[in-house]
Protein backbone atom coordinates (compact mmCIF):
# COMPACT_ATOMS: atom_id res chain seq x y z
CA UNK A 1 0.00 0.00 0.00
CA UNK A 2 1.28 3.46 -0.97
CA UNK A 3 1.27 5.97 1.90
CA UNK A 4 1.55 9.76 1.71
CA UNK A 5 1.98 11.62 4.97
CA UNK A 6 1.16 15.34 5.11
CA UNK A 7 2.33 16.76 8.41
CA UNK A 8 3.23 19.91 10.35
CA UNK A 9 0.17 21.88 9.31
CA UNK A 10 -3.10 23.38 10.49
CA UNK A 11 -5.70 20.91 9.24
CA UNK A 12 -9.13 22.33 8.38
CA UNK A 13 -11.62 19.60 9.33
CA UNK A 14 -15.38 19.49 9.80
CA UNK A 15 -14.76 19.67 13.56
CA UNK A 16 -12.53 22.73 13.32
CA UNK A 17 -8.87 23.48 12.73
CA UNK A 18 -6.26 21.07 14.13
CA UNK A 19 -2.90 22.81 14.72
CA UNK A 20 0.24 20.73 14.19
CA UNK A 21 -1.82 18.05 12.53
CA UNK A 22 -1.05 15.06 10.34
CA UNK A 23 -3.01 13.75 7.38
CA UNK A 24 -2.36 10.20 6.23
CA UNK A 25 -3.25 9.13 2.71
CA UNK A 26 -3.33 5.50 1.60
CA UNK A 27 -3.88 4.46 -2.02
CA UNK A 28 -5.61 7.69 -2.97
CA UNK A 29 -7.93 7.97 0.02
CA UNK A 30 -7.72 9.65 3.38
CA UNK A 31 -6.72 7.05 5.94
CA UNK A 32 -6.36 9.14 9.09
CA UNK A 33 -6.57 12.71 10.38
CA UNK A 34 -4.84 13.57 13.64
CA UNK A 35 -3.84 16.56 15.72
CA UNK A 36 -0.57 14.75 16.43
CA UNK A 37 2.20 13.09 14.47
CA UNK A 38 1.54 9.63 13.00
CA UNK A 39 4.48 7.28 12.52
CA UNK A 40 4.28 5.53 9.15
CA UNK A 41 7.55 3.86 8.11
CA UNK A 42 8.23 4.21 4.38
CA UNK A 43 5.58 6.87 3.73
CA UNK A 44 6.25 9.66 1.24
CA UNK A 45 6.47 12.86 3.28
CA UNK A 46 4.99 16.29 2.61
CA UNK A 47 5.97 18.95 5.17
CA UNK A 48 3.22 21.58 5.25
CA UNK A 49 5.61 23.96 7.01
CA UNK A 50 2.98 25.26 9.39
CA UNK A 51 0.60 26.15 6.56
CA UNK A 52 -3.07 25.25 6.29
CA UNK A 53 -4.04 21.77 5.08
CA UNK A 54 -7.53 22.00 3.60
CA UNK A 55 -9.98 19.95 1.56
CA UNK A 56 -9.42 20.52 -2.14
CA UNK A 57 -11.39 23.27 -3.83
CA UNK A 58 -14.38 22.19 -5.97
CA UNK A 59 -15.35 24.54 -8.80
CA UNK A 60 -18.90 23.87 -10.02
CA UNK A 61 -18.77 26.40 -12.86
CA UNK A 62 -15.66 26.95 -14.97
CA UNK A 63 -15.26 27.55 -18.71
CA UNK A 64 -11.51 27.71 -19.13
CA UNK A 65 -8.13 28.99 -18.08
CA UNK A 66 -4.49 29.13 -19.10
CA UNK A 67 -5.43 30.13 -22.66
CA UNK A 68 -7.89 27.28 -23.27
CA UNK A 69 -11.68 26.91 -23.23
CA UNK A 70 -13.59 23.66 -22.88
CA UNK A 71 -15.46 24.59 -26.06
CA UNK A 72 -12.23 24.49 -28.03
CA UNK A 73 -13.30 20.83 -28.06
CA UNK A 74 -9.86 19.26 -27.85
CA UNK A 75 -8.50 16.91 -25.22
CA UNK A 76 -5.45 19.16 -24.89
CA UNK A 77 -7.68 22.12 -24.01
CA UNK A 78 -9.47 20.13 -21.30
CA UNK A 79 -6.17 18.99 -19.79
CA UNK A 80 -4.67 22.49 -19.98
CA UNK A 81 -7.58 23.92 -18.01
CA UNK A 82 -7.45 21.14 -15.40
CA UNK A 83 -3.72 21.66 -14.89
CA UNK A 84 -3.98 25.45 -14.80
CA UNK A 85 -6.61 25.54 -12.06
CA UNK A 86 -4.87 22.82 -10.04
CA UNK A 87 -2.05 25.32 -9.52
CA UNK A 88 -4.54 27.50 -7.65
CA UNK A 89 -6.01 24.80 -5.41
CA UNK A 90 -8.78 23.31 -7.55
CA UNK A 91 -8.95 19.53 -7.15
CA UNK A 92 -12.33 18.92 -8.81
CA UNK A 93 -14.28 20.86 -11.42
CA UNK A 94 -17.32 20.81 -13.65
CA UNK A 95 -16.39 21.77 -17.23
CA UNK A 96 -19.02 24.24 -18.40
CA UNK A 97 -20.33 25.01 -21.88
CA UNK A 98 -21.87 28.15 -23.37
CA UNK A 99 -24.94 28.49 -25.59
CA UNK A 100 -23.93 26.90 -28.87
CA UNK A 101 -25.11 24.77 -31.77
CA UNK A 102 -25.99 21.10 -31.33
CA UNK A 103 -22.99 19.82 -33.28
CA UNK A 104 -20.60 21.74 -31.06
CA UNK A 105 -22.32 20.58 -27.86
CA UNK A 106 -22.28 16.93 -28.90
CA UNK A 107 -18.58 17.23 -29.72
CA UNK A 108 -17.95 18.69 -26.25
CA UNK A 109 -19.65 15.66 -24.71
CA UNK A 110 -17.43 13.32 -26.68
CA UNK A 111 -14.23 15.21 -25.89
CA UNK A 112 -15.15 15.32 -22.19
CA UNK A 113 -15.36 11.52 -22.12
CA UNK A 114 -11.96 11.23 -23.81
CA UNK A 115 -10.27 13.80 -21.60
CA UNK A 116 -11.63 12.32 -18.38
CA UNK A 117 -9.89 9.03 -19.15
CA UNK A 118 -6.44 10.63 -19.51
CA UNK A 119 -6.66 13.46 -16.97
CA UNK A 120 -3.90 12.45 -14.57
CA UNK A 121 -2.17 15.73 -13.70
CA UNK A 122 -4.91 18.26 -13.05
CA UNK A 123 -8.21 18.83 -11.28
CA UNK A 124 -10.62 15.91 -11.62
CA UNK A 125 -13.66 16.25 -13.89
CA UNK A 126 -16.82 15.41 -11.89
CA UNK A 127 -19.46 15.99 -14.56
CA UNK A 128 -20.39 18.36 -17.35
CA UNK A 129 -22.38 21.54 -16.73
CA UNK A 130 -24.39 22.73 -19.73
CA UNK A 131 -25.06 26.47 -19.51
CA UNK A 132 -27.73 27.36 -22.08
CA UNK A 133 -29.11 27.71 -24.65
CA UNK A 134 -32.50 27.84 -22.86
CA UNK A 135 -32.26 31.42 -21.59
CA UNK A 136 -34.23 34.68 -21.49
CA UNK A 137 -32.87 36.81 -24.31
CA UNK A 138 -33.18 39.90 -22.08
CA UNK A 139 -30.75 38.34 -19.59
CA UNK A 140 -28.33 36.72 -22.04
CA UNK A 141 -25.29 38.69 -20.83
CA UNK A 142 -22.34 37.43 -22.87
CA UNK A 143 -24.21 34.35 -24.16
CA UNK A 144 -24.36 34.28 -27.96
CA UNK A 145 -27.90 35.33 -29.01
CA UNK A 146 -27.70 33.23 -32.20
CA UNK A 147 -28.27 30.08 -30.19
CA UNK A 148 -30.71 31.12 -27.47
CA UNK A 149 -34.19 29.54 -27.56
CA UNK A 150 -36.74 27.80 -25.29
CA UNK A 151 -36.24 24.17 -24.22
CA UNK A 152 -36.67 21.72 -27.09
CA UNK A 153 -37.47 18.16 -25.91
CA UNK A 154 -36.12 16.56 -29.07
CA UNK A 155 -32.87 18.50 -28.61
CA UNK A 156 -32.20 17.91 -24.92
CA UNK A 157 -33.30 14.28 -25.08
CA UNK A 158 -30.86 13.70 -27.92
CA UNK A 159 -28.05 15.32 -25.92
CA UNK A 160 -28.71 13.28 -22.80
CA UNK A 161 -29.03 10.05 -24.74
CA UNK A 162 -25.45 10.51 -25.96
CA UNK A 163 -23.70 10.61 -22.61
CA UNK A 164 -24.14 10.20 -18.86
CA UNK A 165 -21.53 12.91 -18.29
CA UNK A 166 -24.07 15.73 -17.91
CA UNK A 167 -24.70 16.35 -14.21
CA UNK A 168 -26.14 19.86 -14.33
CA UNK A 169 -28.00 22.05 -16.82
CA UNK A 170 -28.70 25.77 -16.34
CA UNK A 171 -31.83 27.33 -17.84
CA UNK A 172 -34.43 30.09 -17.39
CA UNK A 173 -37.43 28.46 -15.65
CA UNK A 174 -40.03 30.92 -16.99
CA UNK A 175 -39.60 29.82 -20.61
CA UNK A 176 -42.23 27.64 -22.32
CA UNK A 177 -41.40 24.00 -21.62
CA UNK A 178 -38.89 24.80 -18.85
CA UNK A 179 -40.88 23.12 -16.07
CA UNK A 180 -41.15 19.91 -18.08
CA UNK A 181 -37.44 20.19 -18.83
CA UNK A 182 -36.65 20.51 -15.13
CA UNK A 183 -38.69 17.43 -14.30
CA UNK A 184 -36.97 15.50 -17.09
CA UNK A 185 -33.56 16.38 -15.65
CA UNK A 186 -34.58 15.67 -12.06
CA UNK A 187 -35.80 12.19 -13.01
CA UNK A 188 -32.32 11.48 -14.38
CA UNK A 189 -30.52 12.83 -11.30
CA UNK A 190 -29.27 15.87 -13.23
CA UNK A 191 -29.43 19.20 -11.38
CA UNK A 192 -31.62 21.84 -13.08
CA UNK A 193 -30.27 25.29 -12.19
CA UNK A 194 -31.82 28.73 -12.61
CA UNK A 195 -29.80 31.06 -14.84
CA UNK A 196 -30.01 34.00 -17.28
CA UNK A 197 -33.59 34.57 -16.22
CA UNK A 198 -36.30 37.22 -15.85
CA UNK A 199 -38.57 34.99 -13.76
CA UNK A 200 -40.66 36.44 -10.96
CA UNK A 201 -41.21 34.79 -7.59
CA UNK A 202 -44.49 33.20 -8.71
CA UNK A 203 -42.60 31.42 -11.52
CA UNK A 204 -39.76 30.28 -9.27
CA UNK A 205 -42.11 28.44 -6.87
CA UNK A 206 -43.24 25.78 -9.39
CA UNK A 207 -39.74 25.66 -10.84
CA UNK A 208 -38.30 24.79 -7.43
CA UNK A 209 -40.86 21.99 -7.11
CA UNK A 210 -39.78 20.74 -10.56
CA UNK A 211 -36.15 20.47 -9.45
CA UNK A 212 -34.67 23.93 -9.97
CA UNK A 213 -33.13 24.04 -6.50
CA UNK A 214 -29.93 25.93 -7.38
CA UNK A 215 -29.15 29.41 -8.73
CA UNK A 216 -26.32 29.80 -11.24
CA UNK A 217 -23.95 32.76 -10.63
CA UNK A 218 -26.36 34.40 -8.18
CA UNK A 219 -27.22 38.03 -9.05
CA UNK A 220 -25.51 37.83 -12.46
CA UNK A 221 -27.99 37.83 -15.38
CA UNK A 222 -30.84 37.34 -12.91
CA UNK A 223 -34.05 39.19 -12.05
CA UNK A 224 -34.56 41.16 -8.87
CA UNK A 225 -37.47 43.38 -7.85
CA UNK A 226 -39.25 44.74 -10.95
CA UNK A 227 -42.43 46.54 -11.97
CA UNK A 228 -44.95 45.12 -14.42
CA UNK A 229 -47.99 47.23 -15.25
CA UNK A 230 -47.22 49.38 -12.19
CA UNK A 231 -47.21 46.38 -9.83
CA UNK A 232 -44.02 45.43 -8.06
CA UNK A 233 -42.81 41.79 -8.23
CA UNK A 234 -40.12 39.88 -6.40
CA UNK A 235 -37.59 38.23 -8.71
CA UNK A 236 -35.30 35.21 -8.59
CA UNK A 237 -32.92 36.93 -6.17
CA UNK A 238 -35.63 37.50 -3.59
CA UNK A 239 -37.04 34.00 -4.18
CA UNK A 240 -33.64 32.46 -3.45
CA UNK A 241 -33.43 34.38 -0.19
CA UNK A 242 -36.95 33.38 0.86
CA UNK A 243 -36.58 29.70 -0.07
CA UNK A 244 -34.32 28.35 2.66
CA UNK A 245 -33.50 25.17 0.74
CA UNK A 246 -32.48 26.97 -2.46
CA UNK A 247 -28.72 26.85 -2.93
CA UNK A 248 -26.73 29.53 -4.71
CA UNK A 249 -23.30 29.92 -6.24
CA UNK A 250 -21.41 33.21 -6.32
CA UNK A 251 -18.53 34.57 -8.38
CA UNK A 252 -16.61 35.89 -5.39
CA UNK A 253 -13.98 37.78 -7.38
CA UNK A 254 -14.90 41.13 -5.82
CA UNK A 255 -15.97 42.46 -9.24
CA UNK A 256 -19.09 40.52 -10.23
CA UNK A 257 -20.28 40.94 -6.65
CA UNK A 258 -18.98 43.80 -4.47
CA UNK A 259 -18.13 43.22 -0.82
CA UNK A 260 -21.52 44.36 0.60
CA UNK A 261 -23.39 41.84 -1.56
CA UNK A 262 -21.00 39.04 -0.57
CA UNK A 263 -21.70 39.93 3.06
CA UNK A 264 -25.46 39.98 2.46
CA UNK A 265 -25.47 36.60 0.73
CA UNK A 266 -23.40 35.08 3.52
CA UNK A 267 -25.66 36.62 6.17
CA UNK A 268 -28.89 35.31 4.61
CA UNK A 269 -27.98 32.10 2.79
CA UNK A 270 -25.05 31.11 4.97
CA UNK A 271 -22.11 28.80 4.47
CA UNK A 272 -24.10 25.64 3.85
CA UNK A 273 -26.24 27.03 1.00
CA UNK A 274 -23.58 29.11 -0.77
CA UNK A 275 -20.89 27.73 -3.09
CA UNK A 276 -18.02 29.78 -4.47
CA UNK A 277 -17.35 29.49 -8.22
CA UNK A 278 -14.84 31.04 -10.58
CA UNK A 279 -16.95 31.07 -13.79
CA UNK A 280 -13.46 31.47 -15.26
CA UNK A 281 -12.94 31.80 -19.00
CA UNK A 282 -9.77 31.11 -21.00
CA UNK A 283 -7.93 34.22 -19.80
CA UNK A 284 -7.76 33.02 -16.18
CA UNK A 285 -4.11 32.91 -15.03
CA UNK A 286 -3.05 35.04 -18.03
CA UNK A 287 -2.17 38.77 -18.26
CA UNK A 288 -4.87 41.36 -19.14
CA UNK A 289 -5.71 42.10 -22.78
CA UNK A 290 -7.87 40.80 -25.65
CA UNK A 291 -9.28 37.27 -25.39
CA UNK A 292 -12.11 35.05 -26.66
CA UNK A 293 -15.12 33.75 -24.74
CA UNK A 294 -16.07 30.29 -25.98
CA UNK A 295 -14.35 28.41 -28.76
CA UNK A 296 -11.54 29.95 -30.77
CA UNK A 297 -13.47 29.08 -33.94
CA UNK A 298 -16.85 30.50 -32.99
CA UNK A 299 -16.40 32.45 -29.76
CA UNK A 300 -17.00 36.08 -28.86
CA UNK A 301 -14.15 38.60 -28.58
CA UNK A 302 -13.75 40.02 -25.09
CA UNK A 303 -11.43 42.36 -23.23
CA UNK A 304 -9.79 41.49 -19.91
CA UNK A 305 -9.26 44.50 -17.66
CA UNK A 306 -9.92 45.47 -14.03
CA UNK A 307 -9.59 41.81 -13.06
CA UNK A 308 -12.57 40.68 -15.15
CA UNK A 309 -13.54 39.84 -18.75
CA UNK A 310 -15.88 42.29 -20.49
CA UNK A 311 -17.66 42.58 -23.81
CA UNK A 312 -15.66 44.89 -26.12
CA UNK A 313 -18.19 47.72 -25.67
CA UNK A 314 -17.95 47.22 -21.88
CA UNK A 315 -21.73 46.78 -21.66
CA UNK A 316 -21.53 43.53 -19.67
CA UNK A 317 -19.10 41.22 -17.95
CA UNK A 318 -18.12 38.18 -19.99
CA UNK A 319 -17.04 35.67 -17.38
CA UNK A 320 -14.39 35.99 -14.74
CA UNK A 321 -10.65 35.42 -14.80
CA UNK A 322 -10.61 34.32 -11.17
CA UNK A 323 -9.00 31.25 -9.68
CA UNK A 324 -10.20 29.57 -6.49
CA UNK A 325 -7.50 31.06 -4.28
CA UNK A 326 -8.69 34.54 -5.26
CA UNK A 327 -12.25 33.64 -4.24
CA UNK A 328 -11.09 32.68 -0.75
CA UNK A 329 -9.04 35.87 -0.39
CA UNK A 330 -12.01 37.99 -1.46
CA UNK A 331 -14.28 36.33 1.10
CA UNK A 332 -11.72 36.98 3.82
CA UNK A 333 -11.64 40.63 2.77
CA UNK A 334 -15.42 40.64 3.22
CA UNK A 335 -14.95 39.48 6.81
CA UNK A 336 -16.04 35.89 6.29
CA UNK A 337 -14.11 33.45 8.55
CA UNK A 338 -11.49 31.30 6.81
CA UNK A 339 -13.19 28.09 7.91
CA UNK A 340 -16.50 29.11 6.33
CA UNK A 341 -14.86 30.38 3.13
CA UNK A 342 -13.06 27.05 2.69
CA UNK A 343 -16.26 25.10 3.32
CA UNK A 344 -18.03 27.16 0.63
CA UNK A 345 -15.25 26.10 -1.75
CA UNK A 346 -15.30 22.42 -0.79
CA UNK A 347 -18.02 20.78 1.28
CA UNK A 348 -20.93 22.94 0.11
CA UNK A 349 -20.31 22.40 -3.64
CA UNK A 350 -19.77 18.69 -2.97
CA UNK A 351 -23.15 18.53 -1.23
CA UNK A 352 -24.92 20.49 -3.99
CA UNK A 353 -23.67 17.99 -6.58
CA UNK A 354 -24.29 14.97 -4.30
CA UNK A 355 -20.66 13.84 -4.22
CA UNK A 356 -20.23 14.58 -0.50
CA UNK A 357 -19.79 10.88 0.28
CA UNK A 358 -16.40 10.96 -1.42
CA UNK A 359 -15.37 14.63 -1.61
CA UNK A 360 -15.57 17.97 0.18
CA UNK A 361 -13.95 17.30 3.55
CA UNK A 362 -10.85 15.74 5.06
CA UNK A 363 -12.61 12.67 6.38
CA UNK A 364 -11.23 9.11 6.49
CA UNK A 365 -12.48 7.09 3.53
CA UNK A 366 -12.96 10.06 1.20
CA UNK A 367 -10.86 10.86 -1.87
CA UNK A 368 -7.51 12.38 -0.91
CA UNK A 369 -8.12 15.79 -2.51
CA UNK A 370 -6.02 18.22 -0.52
CA UNK A 371 -4.64 21.74 -0.85
CA UNK A 372 -1.91 23.36 1.24
CA UNK A 373 -1.79 27.16 1.42
CA UNK A 374 -0.35 29.95 3.57
CA UNK A 375 -1.97 32.83 5.46
CA UNK A 376 -2.32 34.78 2.20
CA UNK A 377 -3.97 31.80 0.43
CA UNK A 378 -0.96 31.32 -1.80
CA UNK A 379 -1.06 27.69 -2.92
CA UNK A 380 1.89 25.52 -1.93
CA UNK A 381 0.72 22.01 -2.86
CA UNK A 382 -2.30 20.47 -4.59
CA UNK A 383 -3.07 16.77 -4.20
CA UNK A 384 -5.73 15.03 -6.32
CA UNK A 385 -6.69 11.47 -5.44
CA UNK A 386 -3.50 11.08 -3.41
CA UNK A 387 -1.24 12.28 -6.26
CA UNK A 388 0.71 15.52 -5.99
CA UNK A 389 -0.24 17.45 -9.14
CA UNK A 390 1.26 20.79 -8.10
CA UNK A 391 4.08 21.61 -5.74
CA UNK A 392 5.00 25.27 -5.93
CA UNK A 393 7.24 25.24 -2.87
Amino acid sequence: MKYLKVYNGKIITRAGILPGGTLLIADGRIAAVSGHDIEVPGAELVDAGGRYIAPGFIDLHVHGGGGADFMDNTVDAFLQIAQTHARYGTTAMMPTTLSCGMDSLLTTLSVYEQAKLVNQSGAEFIGLHIEGPYFAMSQRGAQDPRYIHPPDPAEYQAVLSRSAAVKRWSAAPELPGAIEFGRYLQERDILPAIAHTDAVYEEVVPAFAAGYTHCTHFYSAMSGVSRRNAFRYAGVIEAAYLMEEMTVEIIADGVHLPIPLLQLIYKIKGRDKTALITDAMRAAALPPGPSVLGSLQDGMPVLVEDGVAKLPDRSAFAGSVATCDRLIRTMLTAGIPLYDAVMMMSETPATIMKVQERKGSLTPGKDADVVIFDENIHIHTTIVGGNIVYNGQ
